[in-house]
């Protein structure tokens, strides 16, 4: 007999995971959201350049992958940027602590959408985790965890969150257009 579970699987399991994975169409606005917090969390955006320089290469190499690696990056990302954020030294941010809750929670209902769309199992590129740990080496570590470190960590965040936004962007345009 014929179920629309059954038919439901089948799609999901010969479609992309973009289109299998309707939290995909909220990202742009929890993307939005995470950037007005991190935004309001602070002050003016420091304009030191950070000890560590920007990933490119990888987020250009990521472009070039399947929709189900980009995924996991997506994810991955953000559970590195939320890493940063749960550090025992945080108190010399000068944060507005309740911009920052809401923040690290817009982050986390982030991961668990992705969490909904690729395997828990799977992970990015090692290089990723590599930048993460060294973002945070030269910056809060060797500081003592600084006001202007983690302002720092605050100017990188939001570099990154606009590339990922972009980078889904870029997925879905492609995927609605593959199909």
């Amino acid at each position: 007999m014929f179920s629309w579970t059954s038919l439901l699987f089948v799609l999901c399991s010969s479609l992309t995971p973009v289109f299998c994975c309707d939290w995909l169409t909220q990202y742009a606005h929890l993307s939005r959201t995470s950037l007005k917090h991190i935004r309001l969390m602070g002050g003016q955006l420091t304009d030191q350049e950070s000890p560590v320089p920007f990933p490119e290469k990888l987020y250009s190499r990521i472009r070039n992958e399947t929709v189900e690696s980009q995924l996991v990056f997506i994810r991955d990302s953000l559970e590195l940027i939320s890493d940063l954020y749960h550090h025992d030294n945080l108190s010399s941010a000068t944060w507005d602590s309740v911009e920052t809750e809401h923040f690290l929670t817009v982050i986390d209902r982030q991961i668990d959408g992705l969490n909904t769309c690729v395997s828990t199992n799977s992970t990015t590129d090692s290089r990723l985790r590599k930048y993460y740990r060294r973002l945070e080496t030269c910056t809060v570590y060797r500081t003592g965890g600084s006001t202007a470190s983690w302002e720092l960590i605050r100017k990188e965040t939001k570099l990154h969150l606009e590339r990922l936004y972009l980078l889904v962007a870029q997925t879905l345009l492609h995927e609605t257009h593959t199909y």
